[in-house]
């Protein structure tokens, strides 16, 4: 089985901005989420993006006066972040989420950790850490906004086949295989090559995370937590350092 990593390099990440539905469709929905969550976002703050990809938070961040430190372990996810971005104040870094900390220079306003982010991490002391850090990171009223899927009751027979998106030269569906704590996501891939199908598979493990449990441990490092419906099925946490 590919490492997270691995997964996006060689099977997500090519196809990733296809899958969002294209590039100006995506960023729409990351300015509804960034007027929903931050609605009187101030000019000039620092917000960092933890998995940032090709940008769907990070940009309207920018557009919107913020300082943006972008990061994603996804070099082809980020050089399109890049090439989108233009002159506005991003800074996109190919790190690991838990190292997030040695590119900030000051205290940040807003931390970001959107789409399914949170549940890549390996394991649930990894999401612990991660909020501690994020803690650290904030200034006081600061927030943390992330989004993710609750995975922990299990999809049965058929239901495990999971449609993400078609059209007429590629087809991706995802097929769930549960696991204590964790959910093995099989990326099957069909792609047209002329009269052709070409089949390419790949399996990575996620976290299956409660919004229960991630608002213990976010109150448990000093958050005011709120818990929402987010886009396309997600939980949506709002947490607010104290």
């Amino acid at each position: 089985m590919a490492t997270v990593a691995e997964h996006y390099k060689t099977h997500l990440a090519p196809v990733y901005l296809w899958m969002a539905g294209g590039f100006d469709a995506a960023v729409s929905r990351g300015e509804t989420e960034i007027e929903a969550t931050l609605p009187n976002l101030s000019r000039g703050i620092t917000a960092v993006d933890l998995g940032a990809g090709f940008g769907m938070h990070a940009i309207p961040l920018a557009r919107r006066g913020c300082s943006v430190v972008a990061m994603d372990t996804s070099s082809i996810l980020l050089e399109e972040l890049r090439r989108h971005a233009g002159a506005l104040p991003v800074r996109a870094v190919e790190d690991d989420l838990l190292s997030f900390q040695r590119h900030l220079e000051s205290k940040a306003e807003v931390i970001l950790c959107m789409g399914d982010t949170l549940t890549h991490l390996s394991e649930a002391q990894s999401v612990e850490k991660l909020f501690s850090r994020v803690a650290e990171s904030l200034r006081p009223g600061g927030k943390f906004i992330a989004t993710f899927r609750d995975y922990t009751s299990p999809l049965v027979g058929e239901e495990r086949f999971v449609p993400v998106r078609s059209d007429t030269h590629r087809i991706l569906t995802c097929f769930l295989e549960y696991g204590p704590g964790y959910v093995n996501v099989h990326d099957v891939l069909h792609e047209r090559n002329g009269s052709t199908w070409q089949l390419r598979v790949s399996a990575y493990r996620k976290l299956r995370l409660s919004p229960e449990w991630v608002s213990a441990a976010l109150q448990g490092n000093g958050f005011s937590v709120r818990i929402e419906p987010g886009l396309a099925g997600m939980v949506r946490v709002v947490a607010t350092s104290v």
